[in-house]
């Protein structure tokens, strides 16, 4: 292969990694309602289980949907599965914010919304700005976020 083929072939792969990170609030959203869909037609478990198989359904670059219970423990993640049986509710953020008690009191107030908050990027391997949004679905919360850079 020559040079320009290789530089080429380079971007074309850079723009195609880049094409799965997210930014939009509308692809947290919709990650969030297609996992609420996917619960209410195959149930609590079947979710969690597909969640943590990895299922390209829900995880796309850095986009992903997560499920936690009411509790506060990680019921399925699918990019690190470490977390999952976890409930690292007291542990804060980069800058010192409780945002998993965030999660839950919005959860259990108001049902949904955004918590904002900083986060290491599984793309970028950073700790960057991050916006999640919540959804409760009877005694588990959906979550999804967008990255917003440093």
């Amino acid at each position: 292969m020559n040079k320009l083929a290789a530089i080429a072939f380079s971007m074309g792969a850079l723009c195609a990694a880049t094409a799965q990170a997210s930014d939009k609030p509308e692809d947290a959203i919709a990650m969030v309602e297609k996992g609420r869909a996917y619960l209410a037609k195959n149930g609590t478990p079947a979710l969690i289980a597909e969640i943590n198989k990895k299922n390209p359904d829900f995880v796309a670059g850095d986009l992903y949907l997560v499920v936690r219970g009411m509790d506060g423990t990680i019921l399925a993640h699918p990019v690190n599965n470490k977390l999952v049986g976890k409930n690292m509710t007291p542990l804060p953020d980069a800058d010192g914010k409780l945002f998993r008690q965030e999660i839950l009191d919005l959860a259990k107030n108001k049902g949904k919304g955004w918590v904002d908050y900083r986060f290491n990027n599984p793309v970028s391997k950073d700790i960057e700005k991050k916006s999640t949004y919540i959804l409760r679905q009877g005694d588990v919360i959906l979550e999804s976020g967008i990255y917003k850079g440093k």
